[in-house]
């Protein structure tokens, strides 16, 4: 029992220990280092000196080359028994970490000059546990500073992982590099909508030409540009050789602000008046004189020139920057007070950061414009959509507008088609009733004038005057059937023919014959020309009634070698051809028939043919 007593209390003891070293390895918190022993190469000329961090190469070396390796002592009581890590704000352009002689991370290569640059991003740096040793330590940082690249190191943090990583490195890294990426995500979107804006809102102007709205345009441009000088953070090698990058990148910011002048010209209005119209060309002077010095900066390595163009930028930018505050002023609306609050803040931010990164010793600050462009990419986006509302009803009332018109001359239409049906009804009933009376006094007409005559004359018989008057109902019969004949249809004619007029050879004891093949419509007979060929048919018929006095009669017709023929044959006594009247050859040409006649006893032909 007693042993087992003393076993637990030793295992106590073991416990609180351990317990205690652990707490003694947290208890020391991080350690921030503020000085450095720095030993630097220039030219061949190697000088050691302590120095105060933060250390900026640009402002100590202006315009050389060369390289700096920064030694930071510091003491670890105890052995830690959790991770550590290295916060660095800011190194670079390239550099290494080493901690007591051990290489912890390298970012980039120190041999190859103007590549990469991993300035742009905080780091931190997982500390292996075996290389701390208790007491004294050495962290080297050795970087290679290139001219006009930002190079340098600034203050370090060293301790536990976790405060160390949470507290200050991810905070920073929000900072600066998650930052850049929500800001280029936003500049892309903003710029995307503007320019499908542009090219999708064209307005066709008083002159005819189609015209799409500027402000649009440079909006996208505004943001395009600012999503590329913004990405730039997230880029430590760039796919081009430093000069130009370095170029490009300038110019990007330069394209940036002034084509957000522009974006102000026109919301200003200023395009519209001949006064104004020369405000656009110092937005030429940005771009153009920023590429200029950029370029002569990077390669003459004479950082001053750009230091000294960017406060000419500035004050060009400002002066315009006011002109449209006094503009608004005098015009005041949502757009341009949004418009106006934003570029002031801009410049105002501009500004702040020309002094700190260009004039100042700091190094690791972080520019500020780049995130008070978030509120002029707000306003441009705002002022977009707004536009984009306003055009969107306007449209939709136009439309309204329009559909309202169309409907109203749709109904006048109606109205009018209306009226005109009308119209063309009382037309053709007033065409038919001439048609009619025309084809009675033809017809009908002719046949009972005939019968007037003969009882007028006293010297016909009854028989043919019962057969002239018994012409004349059959005619009129016909004429109220070829109302209903469909135009062409030879077919249907004969038809009517057979049924109208098969009893009256019958009653004449006539034998009929039917030799009617299937036809085909004759396009060139309308409804007139196929009442003339009724008439034709019926008269050749009537004949045969009247004078023939034949036995048979036998109508044939058929369709060959693209042709329509008609025949009317009948035996009786025949006739001399040649004195058939000449009216009856005109009438059959008018309705594009050849009439063709041959008579003998015992056989005659009327023949009438459709090519």
């Amino acid at each position: 029992m007693l042993r087992r007593l003393a076993f637990l209390c030793l295992l106590g003891l073991a416990a609180l220990f351990a317990a205690g070293r652990a707490a003694a390895g947290e208890a020391q918190g991080p350690i921030e280092l503020r000085h450095a022993r720095v030993t630097t190469t220039i030219d061949g000329v190697v000088q050691t000196e302590a120095v105060d961090l933060s250390y900026h190469w640009d402002r100590r070396h202006r315009g050389r080359t060369g390289f700096a390796s920064f030694e930071l002592p510091f003491r670890v009581e105890t052995l830690p028994e959790v991770p550590w890590g290295v916060f660095i704000p800011r190194a670079g352009s390239v550099f290494e970490v080493q901690l007591n002689g051990a290489l912890l991370q390298a970012y980039g290569d120190l041999g190859q000059g103007n590549r990469a640059d991993y300035a742009k991003a905080p780091v931190y740096v997982p500390v292996p546990g075996r290389l701390l040793k208790e007491g004294e330590n050495l962290l080297q940082i050795r970087i290679r500073a290139d001219s006009e690249r930002r190079a340098g190191l600034s203050r370090l943090t060293i301790g536990p992982a976790t405060p160390v990583r949470t507290a200050l490195f991810e905070g920073a890294y929000a900072w600066r590099f998650t930052g850049s990426v929500l800001l280029t995500a936003f500049s892309l979107i903003v710029g995307s909508i503007a320019l499908a804006l542009w090219f999708t809102q064209v307005d066709t102007g008083a002159t005819g030409r189609r015209q799409r709205d500027a402000l649009y345009f440079w909006a996208a441009v505004a943001e395009f540009c600012w999503a590329l000088r913004v990405a730039d953070a997230m880029i430590p090698e760039p796919p081009l050789p430093w000069q130009l990058w370095g170029v490009l990148m300038a110019g990007c910011y330069a394209g940036w602000a002034a084509s957000a002048m522009m974006f102000c010209y026109h919301l200003a209005d200023w395009a519209q008046s001949p006064r104004t119209r020369w405000v656009r060309w110092p937005t030429a002077a940005v771009v153009a004189g920023t590429v200029v010095f950029t370029w002569l900066a990077l390669n003459r390595e004479e950082p001053r020139w750009l230091t000294a163009w960017l406060a000419v930028e500035i004050t060009i930018v400002l002066g315009f920057v006011a002109a449209f505050a006094v503009a608004t002023v005098r015009r005041p609306s949502v757009e341009r007070l949004l418009v106006a609050g934003a570029a002031l803040v801009t410049v105002a931010f501009g500004t702040r950061d020309w002094l700190v990164i260009r004039l100042s010793d700091a190094y690791g600050e972080t520019t500020w414009v780049r995130y008070s462009s978030v509120m002029f990419g707000v306003a441009l986006l705002l002022i977009v959509l707004r536009r984009f509302h306003f055009a969107s009803v306007q449209a939709r009332g136009w439309v309204k507008t329009l559909a309202d018109r169309v409907a109203q001359r749709e109904r006048e239409l109606a109205s009018t088609y209306a009226e005109l049906e009308e119209v063309a009804r009382d037309q053709a009933r007033t065409h038919e009733r001439e048609r009619i009376l025309r084809d009675m006094h033809d017809g009908v007409g002719s046949h009972i004038s005939s019968a007037i005559r003969q009882l007028q004359s006293g010297q016909t018989s009854p028989e043919e005057l019962l057969r002239t008057l018994r012409d004349s109902l059959d005619q009129l019969k016909l004429s109220i059937d070829s109302i209903h004949l469909p135009p062409g249809d030879i077919g249907a004619l004969l038809a009517a023919l057979r049924y109208r007029l098969e009893p009256r050879l019958a009653a004449a004891d006539i034998a009929f014959e039917w030799g009617v093949d299937e036809l085909p419509p004759v396009t060139q007979l309308d409804a007139h020309a196929t009442r003339q060929l009724q008439f034709l048919l019926f008269e050749a018929i009537s004949n045969v009634l009247q004078h023939a006095h034949a036995s048979a009669l036998r109508i044939e017709a058929d369709a060959r070698d693209g042709a329509v023929r008609l025949r009317v044959i009948d035996n009786g006594v025949g006739f001399d051809a040649a004195e058939v009247p000449e009216a009856l050859s005109k009438r059959a040409a008018a309705i594009g028939a050849r009439l063709a006649i041959e008579s003998r006893p015992g056989r005659t032909v009327v023949q009438l043919v459709f090519d």
